[in-house]
């Protein structure tokens, strides 16, 4: 890929961003997007594309809270929402077309592996269904939970060992 095909994609990524802001829940804008068809081929693969920019984002926010922190899940679950605070039309087109694209089944799942892993609620030697489960079931909570006022740090652990309970 060219340094002028990674703007285009950029330039692309962004605008669908922009235009699905008015409405993330709703259809992808790949056709109003002038040269997406060109950059992407199809809205699977800028789907895939935008999921991504997700994870480059996320798992910054993720090393940055990490950094000598001894509460995994308070400092995961402060990544998410500041990578979602700062990228809420991202967040919310890719929710809405998880279901909608199959190609994005895999990424989610590994993303929701690497929350598990990385809060210290499973280990990377632990079967992938299960990873993937306990994960999965953070990251809904992570969805779910409103933010804290300022000032409460407390993450949502007793939550999480309450959900995950009936499960192990």
């Amino acid at each position: 890929m060219s340094w002028n095909d990674y703007y285009r994609r950029r330039d692309v990524m962004e605008t669908v961003l922009r235009l699905a802001a008015r409405d993330p829940e709703g259809p992808l804008p790949f056709a109003e997007v002038s040269g997406a068809r060109e950059a992407f081929g199809s809205e699977e693969q800028l789907l895939l594309a935008l999921h991504y920019k997700w994870t480059q984002v996320l798992s910054g926010h993720l090393r940055a809270e990490l950094l000598g922190e001894d509460d995994h899940v308070d400092a995961v679950t402060r990544a998410w929402r500041a990578a979602v605070r700062g990228n809420r039309a991202l967040r919310a087109v890719l929710d809405a077309n998880l279901d909608r694209s199959p190609a994005l089944r895999p990424v989610h799942e590994a993303e929701v592996r690497m929350l598990a892993i990385a809060a210290g609620l499973a280990e990377a030697g632990e079967p992938t269904a299960e990873v993937t489960k306990v994960g999965a079931a953070f990251s809904t909570l992570l969805r779910q939970r409103p933010e804290p006022r300022r000032g409460r740090t407390r993450g949502p652990v007793g939550q999480l060992l309450k959900m995950l309970a009936p499960s192990a």
